[in-house]
């Protein structure tokens, strides 16, 4: 049933003009990061194919109303989540019996697959939340959802450490994370997770090693494909990473990254019914409507779950295959840009490991002389002054002595094909412009700090004068340009994370971002 178009309407004046509102909307955007044409390689995934976007507007507009709380008043969120699930677990090796959930993103997905396996461990043992702190196993690559989950749910969150160096950088060793839960070890363990690939460099872990491993201690194993669930597809001469590896019982996928719909939809598949009913919330404990939530949220827009729906319609695995693969033709022109056989690439950077699916790590190459090296961050902010986003990683010292290197991470997407005349004369400049240059040093700015208690807890105003003190008071007291305060070169600043205590650079990051947000003084 439509709403009535003789549905009575209220008079109301406004204090703006619609007109008005949309063009100072409008202004506003003209400050952000451009979402097409490709120059901005992290956070947007361009198809480069504005008919979906228009066509993901029209099903948004359509569903605009709907409350996705309570499909039994709207029925067409279960017919579309239905159909979004059903092409999902398709694709990704499921069966008649994988069910899943639509839900507002790739955090939410791996809160979600925390929470299930957390309350169906606890189940088994009698337990309440709270109770017990079961553990959760994963590459220090993976996600940091998963650290959030892990704080959420209280579970103890065991961390190991990935390869360093050499084709598998980035990736975990299967027998490393195996030993994790070996024998008497695997009674605290409520969840494994791996990742397909991982965020940072784009390393597929040993998903199928890992889920024999894991299936052998009778435990759960967690696929975070979130990016490259609709992309991994379609890439040639992988070993099996889904649902069709025996051993694996759910897996994340995004469907605004690789599937290119509008921000606010992912996919979180269950091999088994009784999994995913772990993850739903249900009350009939107050005094109003019955409570049954499958997600965090309760009210929920209806409009991404359309367009995700209405663009999986248009594009198919067809198109899906289609996006992909000009998504893979750009990454590999820009491995190889980089990398390039007898002096083709870019001297003093290199690529990390043997990167997969649609992304890809660059590093300093430390085997050039050091007046040849380049700093992949310099390097960043070098190609942003030339117009493009790349997106600067901190290094990690891992618990086993090694090293995770500083880089530079490249989401690519189809549209990127389309800008490689441009884009890779600029990365080969920008390298020539820092080539030589040492990282920035954090001394100075680590001088200007006052001395600092580690076990203090900052408050508020402490956090802001310390960053005011290493060059960020005017984002902080809102003197800086409005409405478009930037921080200025990221290296600086990511060397600093690096030379401070993680919990500090924590503190001070929530402080700036929350700043960043805070109604300026009238």
């Amino acid at each position: 049933m439509t709403d009535s178009p003789a549905a009575p309407t209220a008079r109301v004046d406004l204090v703006e003009a619609p007109d008005t509102v949309l063009a100072t909307l409008a202004a506003l955007r003209t400050h952000d990061a451009p979402t097409h044409g490709g120059r901005v390689l992290s956070y947007v995934y361009d198809p480069g194919v504005p008919e979906l976007d228009e066509l993901a507007a029209g099903a948004v507009r359509a569903m605009q109303p709907v409350n996705g709380l309570d499909p039994t008043t709207f029925g067409s969120v279960a017919a579309l989540e239905r159909d979004v699930v059903a092409f999902a677990r398709a694709l990704l090796g499921g069966d008649d019996d994988t069910v899943g959930t639509v839900t507002s993103g790739g955090t939410e997905s791996c809160l979600l697959a925390v929470q299930s396996a957390r309350d169906t461990w606890l189940a088994t043992r009698g337990l309440r939340p709270g109770e017990a702190r079961p553990r959760l196993v994963a590459p220090v690559t993976v996600h940091a959802a998963f650290q959030k989950a892990a704080h959420l749910y209280g579970l103890e969150l065991d961390l190991v450490p990935a390869t360093a160096a050499g084709p598998s950088a980035g990736a975990v060793d299967a027998a490393a994370i195996g030993a994790r839960f070996a024998g008497a070890l695997a009674d605290d363990v409520a969840l494994v997770v791996v990742s397909a690939p991982s965020y940072p460099h784009a390393a597929l872990d040993p998903v199928g090693d890992v889920a024999a491993l894991a299936a052998g201690a009778g435990l759960p194993l967690h696929v975070d494909a979130c990016i490259g669930g609709f992309a991994l597809p379609f890439w040639p001469g992988l070993p099996d990473w889904d649902l069709r590896v025996p051993g694996v019982t759910s897996l994340s996928a995004d469907l605004h990254k690789y599937a290119f719909a509008p921000k606010g939809a992912s996919v979180l598949l269950h091999r088994d019914r009784d999994r995913q009913r772990a993850q739903y919330f249900a009350t009939t404990r107050w005094p109003g409507y019955p409570v049954v939530n499958p997600t965090l949220l309760g009210s929920r827009s209806g409009g991404p779950l359309a367009a995700a729906w209405a663009i999986l319609r248009a594009l198919g695995t067809d198109g899906l295959a289609t996006l992909a693969d000009r998504a893979r033709r750009a990454t590999l022109a820009l491995r190889d840009a980089v990398d390039g056989p007898d002096g083709t690439g870019i001297e003093g950077l290199r690529v990390v490991g043997s990167p997969v699916g649609p992304l890809l790590a660059v590093a300093t190459d430390d085997a050039a002389p050091a007046d040849r090296r380049v700093d992949p961050h310099l390097w960043a902010d070098a190609v942003a002054a030339h117009g493009w986003t790349l997106q600067a990683q901190p290094g990690l010292d891992q618990a086993d002595g090694t090293r995770l290197p500083h880089t530079t991470h490249l989401t690519v997407t189809p549209v990127t094909e389309g800008v490689l005349g441009e884009l890779v004369p600029v990365l080969r400049s920008a390298a020539d412009e820092v080539r030589g240059r040492p990282r920035p040093d954090a001394t100075a700015l680590l001088g200007a700090l006052p001395p600092l208690d580690a076990s203090a807890v900052l408050d508020s105003a402490a956090a802001a004068a310390l960053l005011g003190a290493v060059g960020l008071g005017s984002v902080v007291d809102g003197s800086d340009a409005e409405p478009a305060p930037g921080v200025g070169p990221m290296a600086p600043l990511l060397a600093l994370v690096e030379s401070l205590p993680a919990p500090l650079v924590e503190r001070l990051l929530v402080e700036l971002l929350a700043r960043l947000v805070e109604p300026r003084p009238s």
